[in-house]
């Protein structure tokens, strides 16, 4: 397979640098830089390339490549600084024109914290830009949230029409004929050239998301239900259409290897005729492939017994499902398409320092293909490979003021917990480390319903690059190991979960790879909530916390969702019973003997700022050592590089002090 070079930024000609060579100051500005690549989009002629990258702060910039012959012609086409809003992926609608999706958060009445999206279209210079979500009504019910997605492109053969989610919002009827009475999501069809639109589907109450096949019908739709009261009971009804076809019909169960099951189908393959979804099979998730047809029979495409095949593997204009997907040690891909499969094994021979290879996009033909390729040491570099000439060509670098730098290599590891069961793990080290006698950091995943994978992740190395040893646990409670491992959820098992993360702690102090007394846990969301629980049951083993937007309350998680409809879906997640008081850190600040430092944004939904709030107070109630750094107008994953950068300077002068004390 050739190379050839078309985009070699600076960075990428300079010599590898090692950390010990920079200021912590240089190393946190570098590592909480969100990247220069947030999203990238390949054009249908395969010619050009829209990217979205970090303005170096909150902002995004909107950016397009045109590849003309040995030319290369770059202009910023829009951007954004407004903090509350995020420009999130722009997509190629024709070879001119991109739409856009932006995500924004805004504080509503008594504290509502409300996310929305709005989705704009604009000519690859930034010119006639046009709203594609429904514009505000002052006769509307409600706050408009959902500003709409994209289901389908050049829908019948039309180029610049899109099918596009609708979001109905009931209005005032006083005083007019005209006002909307429907509710619920639907599908319009629209000219994102012109702005023009018409109705595809009509609105659903309970309508969840809409999929189109590859031909842009649309063939499955979600309801998700509620009870009475308007929360969500976590019950969908999949439902699906014949090609050509009006009425709904709903999913039933279906026959797979001479077991009844009940298929949750995710996707639709118009040429075949079939649908692909999920079901647990002995205990794992499975890829299912089920007929459209009077048959009930269908077949597992792809299933393991030891891991969850966690997703789908889409490419191309027409999203068309070509793979599904997996995490063991690594993330492995198996792609059901021959040629593709054939093409992954060459670009992985290309490319052996970048095992983790993906295909982010492909022009409308599929002779180009768009990639990102990175490993554990290696954030990743975007690269465009044409089939015809086997030219596969460098781009743009993920993360610009990371590249051709010295990262701790990431090894996977299983330590054993309390009661015998075998955890896996990820340990790095710094680097040129032997790997002895060093200060070292737990970190535990949030979710908990998710789980820690091999591949770049700039929270450990920073760590790694100011000398710590790293050891990330997929603790019982983690998802991707299938349902016993998951079990009651690390909320209700907090037990199981927190004393797996602490065992972790114990086995990096008994392989000679910690200091006992410079040993620190870390952690965010539920992360940081497992960092502070640590302290409950055991205060002397860390000898520092550092939490960011942490639960510290189960309690007050449950109170925090009365107002949204997911309210149902939280209370049954934390159960009742005497682990919730238990399981709060904040009813136990007088457990702790370790210093504990919190950081959290305050426009935060997914874990309200109060839970930092109320931890500090509660520990310094108990006279203990606590410091809580709050940031203004940023969301759950405080996208804004400079305030990751302050955060991580922070941690590390925070770290130094605690464990100093030791």
């Amino acid at each position: 397979m050739k190379h050839s070079y078309l985009i070699l930024p600076l960075a990428l000609i300079t010599a590898p640098l090692s950390a010990q060579e920079e200021s912590v100051e240089e190393l946190a500005a570098r590592y909480g830089d969100r990247g220069a690549i947030l999203d990238i989009s390949l054009s249908p002629s395969g010619k050009k390339i829209a990217y979205i990258s970090s303005n170096r702060g909150h902002g995004e910039l909107v950016n397009v490549i045109e590849f003309k012959g040995a030319q290369v012609d770059e202009r910023q086409v829009t951007g954004n600084d407004e903090k509350n809003l995020d420009i999130t992926d722009c997509e190629w609608i024709t070879e001119n024109r991109l739409v856009c999706q932006i995500w924004g958060m805004v504080e509503g009445e008594g504290g509502l914290l409300l996310p929305f999206s709005r989705t704009f279209a604009l000519n690859e210079d930034g010119s006639d830009p046009k709203l594609i979500s429904q514009g505000r009504s002052l006769r509307e019910l409600s706050f408009r949230q959902d500003g709409g997605d994209i289901v389908a492109l050049d829908v019948q053969g039309n180029e610049g029409t899109i099918l596009f989610t609708r979001e109905y919002i009931p209005e005032r009827t006083i005083g007019t004929n005209l006002a909307n009475t429907d509710s619920g999501l639907g599908v319009d069809a629209i000219d994102t050239v012109t702005g023009k639109s018409r109705r595809v589907e009509r609105p659903d109450e309970n309508a969840s998301h809409y999929v189109a096949d590859e031909n842009g019908d649309l063939r499955l739709k979600v309801r998700a239900l509620t009870d009475g009261r308007g929360y969500l009971t976590g019950e969908n009804v999949y439902m699906y259409r014949d090609v050509g076809g009006r009425s709904w019909d709903r999913f039933g169960s279906v026959q797979v290897d001479g077991v009844t099951r009940n298929v949750r189908p995710v996707a639709v393959d118009a040429g075949r005729n079939v649908a692909y979804g999920f079901d647990e099979i002995d205990g794992f998730k499975a890829a299912i492939e089920i007929p459209l047809d009077s048959s009930q029979t269908a077949k597992v495409v792809m299933a393991r017994d030891d891991v969850d095949v966690d997703q789908l593997i889409h490419i191309g204009r027409q999203r068309r499902v070509v793979g599904a997907t997996y995490a063991t040690e690594k993330r492995s891909i198996e792609y059901f398409d021959p040629e593709l499969q054939a093409l992954a094994r060459g670009l992985s021979n290309a490319l052996p320092e970048k095992p983790l290879v993906n295909i982010v996009g492909a022009s409308a033909d599929e002779s180009q293909l768009l990639l990102i390729a990175s490993s554990d040491t290696d954030p990743g570099m975007t690269y465009l490979y044409d089939k015809s000439s086997r030219q596969l060509e460098p781009l743009l670098p993920i993360r610009e003021l990371l590249s051709h730098r010295e990262m701790g290599e990431m090894t996977p590891v299983t330590y054993t917990a309390s009661d015998g069961t075998r955890i896996p793990a990820y340990l790095t080290l710094p680097p040129g480390s032997d790997g002895k006698g060093l200060p070292a950091v737990v970190l535990p995943h949030g979710g908990p319903a998710a789980r820690d994978e091999w591949g770049f992740d700039w929270l450990p190395q920073f760590f790694a690059a100011r000398g710590y040893a790293v050891l990330q646990p997929n603790y019982r409670g983690s998802a991707g190991y299938g349902e016993d491992w998951y079990g009651r959820n690390g909320y209700q098992a907090w037990e199981t979960a927190i004393g797996d993360v602490n065992d972790a702690g114990r086995w990096l102090i008994s392989q000679g790879i910690a200091l006992p007394n410079k040993i620190a846990i870390a952690g965010w969301s539920y992360g940081g909530y497992a960092a502070l629980q640590s302290q409950v049951i055991d205060p002397n083993l860390f000898k520092a916390v550092v939490a960011i937007a942490p639960v510290t309350d189960l309690e007050l998680l449950r109170d925090d969702a009365r107002r949204y409809t997911s309210f149902e879906l939280r209370d049954r997640q934390l159960g009742q019973g005497p682990h919730i008081a238990a399981g709060s850190p904040r009813r136990h600040a007088g457990n702790f003997k370790a210093p504990v430092a919190l950081f959290h944004g305050d426009l935060d939904l997914n874990v309200d700022v109060r839970h930092s709030r109320l931890m500090e107070k509660a520990l310094r109630d108990a006279g203990k050592q606590v410091r809580l750094t709050e940031f203004d107008g940023l969301q759950h994953d405080l996208g804004d590089s400079r305030a990751r950068s302050e955060m991580l300077l922070e941690i590390d002068r925070f770290l130094n002090e605690a464990l100093e004390q030791q």
